[in-house]
């Protein structure tokens, strides 16, 4: 399916509806790769009962236009309001998930819009931050190109935060995600998970998965709590 942003750039995206759904996960992926590479996490979140929602950002896969980072919040801005207006969901049905660069596009909406919930999995809390990982002898910081300070982000957000990180991941370290769940307002849960950068949620396989259905009950426990009713 195709949908457009405000500026006018034309999106590819995939919605793919489960039976009976009670969430829907917009789905922020990394900075490899396209939606394409993205069938096991789209699976998974299928057997778990959820509809997903997953496109490519502005110039990768079949989507218009050239990468930018404001490009990026742009278009999961527009993804989002596609789930509002044209799929007639509230706000309060719908999961911000991102993974690695997906991470900080999904917290920067997440700041302004009022999902269920956030998850950040193997995010770093910083573009600057992540190329001085990798460049610790050079003022990285002076000429990063780009910005997605996620820990900024993530400390603004007022809906249920969750983390998962695995200690070997090897492209973001461990201690990024520490510090974006440190940074994150209550309520909030932490998940080690172990594996690489991108295959850390197949490896954990049952740890993940168990994870995710704790959090899942847990956001459906909060959604009925009487002072969270009355502020929705």
């Amino acid at each position: 399916m195709v949908f457009k942003t405000g500026d006018g750039v034309e999106l590819n995206g995939w919605y793919v509806p489960a039976e009976d759904s009670n969430y829907t996960v917009l789905f922020c992926h990394g900075n490899g790769g396209n939606i394409m590479h993205r069938l096991d996490s789209i699976n998974f979140f299928h057997n778990l009962g959820l509809s997903c929602f997953i496109f490519d950002y502005r110039g990768y896969g079949k989507s218009e236009g050239r990468p930018s980072e404001e490009g990026t919040y742009l278009d999961v801005q527009a993804a989002y309001q596609w789930l509002i207006e044209s799929k007639k969901m509230r706000a309060d049905e719908i999961i911000l998930f991102g993974r690695s660069l997906g991470g900080s596009i999904a917290a920067h909406l997440a700041r302004k819009a009022t999902p269920r919930g956030l998850v950040l999995e193997s995010s770093f809390t910083s573009y600057a931050d992540m190329g001085k990982s990798f460049y610790p002898y050079m003022p990285v910081r002076w000429f990063a190109r780009f910005g997605y300070r996620t820990i900024d982000y993530v400390k603004d957000v007022r809906c249920p935060v969750l983390v998962i990180h695995s200690r070997n991941d090897e492209i973001v370290c461990f201690d990024f995600g520490l510090e974006l769940y440190e940074a994150a307002n209550e309520p909030k849960e932490f998940v080690e998970i172990s594996g690489s950068h991108n295959d850390g949620f197949l490896v954990c396989g049952e740890i993940y998965r168990e994870a995710w259905t704790r959090w899942l009950k847990f956001l459906a426990d909060y959604e009925a709590r009487p002072d969270q009713q009355e502020a929705s």
